[in-house]
């Protein structure tokens, strides 16, 4: 393991979703005797010596410190917008709240790669596409995010034509020694059924 803080990083957990497919808040979900909100936490933690989390206030104000959309109702890219806004730190972390299975080692990785280029976004490719629920921000995307949420535009993949980006291929990953499986969120009982046996023969 080689995992370490990075000093000069925020890391912030997206948590603010309505989990409408899941049924019930995903945060709040356990799996393996703790809930995703704390698989997640415990993740950034790894990584970096800051971190927040974005969803409203009343939500999660006994657990950590929480910063509220300004674009509310708008997704993800309404979270990285308010992650950005308020970020003391030119390189930010941002983690879907429903991606148990990522490793620190990979964060560290990916922080270290984007912290040696200019990309404002560095991010992984795997599976079924670009992951940016598990990426680096460079603080100034967050002027790109404003407009298009001015605009209501909420896709966040279609942003990052418009910047520089350095994306982490699946034969990168792999040469890294990192599964590309870890990627797989969690939407629907069923694949949070299927996390579940996973995580279950991780532990065997």
């Amino acid at each position: 393991m080689y995992h370490q803080r990075v000093a000069d990083l925020t890391a912030f957990i997206l948590a603010g979703g309505q989990s409408r497919r899941m049924g019930q808040d995903k945060a709040f979900l356990e799996l393996g005797g703790r809930t995703l909100l704390d698989h997640a936490l415990a993740l950034a933690n790894a990584v970096s010596p800051a971190v927040r989390i974005v969803a409203p206030q009343e939500k999660f104000l006994t657990i950590a410190r929480t910063i509220e959309d300004v674009f509310p109702d708008r997704g993800p890219l309404g979270g990285i917008h308010a992650a950005l806004r308020c970020t003391a730190t030119e390189l930010n972390l941002v983690l879907a709240v429903d991606l148990p299975f990522v490793e620190a080692d990979f964060l560290t990785y990916m922080i270290t790669q984007a912290s040696q280029v200019s990309a404002w976004v560095t991010l992984p490719e795997a599976g079924k596409g670009l992951q940016p629920l598990c990426a680096v921000y460079r603080r100034d995307f967050r002027e790109v995010a404003e407009r298009a949420l001015s605009k209501k535009k909420n896709k966040i993949d279609r942003l990052f034509a418009d910047v520089e980006t350095r994306v982490i291929a699946e034969p990168e990953i792999a040469r890294m020694g990192f599964p590309v499986e870890m990627f797989q969120n969690l939407n629907t009982p069923e694949e949070f059924a299927k996390a579940e046996r996973l995580f279950d023969q991780s532990r065997s």
